[in-house]
């Protein structure tokens, strides 16, 4: 009988365990705010760069454009980002975060840093920049898919 393939060794299984204990920590960090990392990363991307289009700020995250729109009813419903189809082209729909939703976003700024440290513990500091650096290089490598 030919042996399996040993999983637990390669990189996507351990890339896609890496996220589940970073998602973990996030959310444990998080708690009571009702918050996922994505839309964490959407609130701060719109405080960057208010009135962006909604496509580009799929890419800018690197989320899937496609369930893209359902993440950002989510934020609409909870008063922290406001939604207005653009004057030139009504199909195009452009973005702000509300003070509300900026409140909340800077109010979680510490407990996700704490969060990045959590993630990070199990590493000496040089190894935590090589893996943050290894999964620079890897990301881009691979483009914004």
């Amino acid at each position: 009988m030919p042996k399996s393939f040993d999983f637990q060794q390669a990189p996507g299984h351990l890339i896609r365990r890496a996220h589940q204990v970073a998602v973990a920590i996030f959310m444990e960090e998080t708690d009571g705010q009702d918050v996922t990392p994505v839309q964490f990363a959407i609130l701060n991307a719109l405080m960057d760069v208010p009135g962006e289009d909604q496509v580009t700020l799929a890419a800018h995250v690197a989320f899937d454009a496609a369930t893209f729109g359902s993440v950002i009813g989510r934020l609409e419903a909870k008063g922290w980002v406001r939604r207005e189809p653009d004057a030139a082209d009504r199909r195009r729909k452009l973005l702000w975060v509300t003070r509300e939703g900026e409140a909340a976003a800077l109010a979680m700024k510490r407990r996700v840093a704490r969060a990045q440290k959590r993630i990070l513990g199990p590493l000496s500091a040089t190894e935590q920049q090589q893996l943050v650096g290894l999964l620079t290089k890897l990301v881009s490598g691979h483009g914004q898919t």
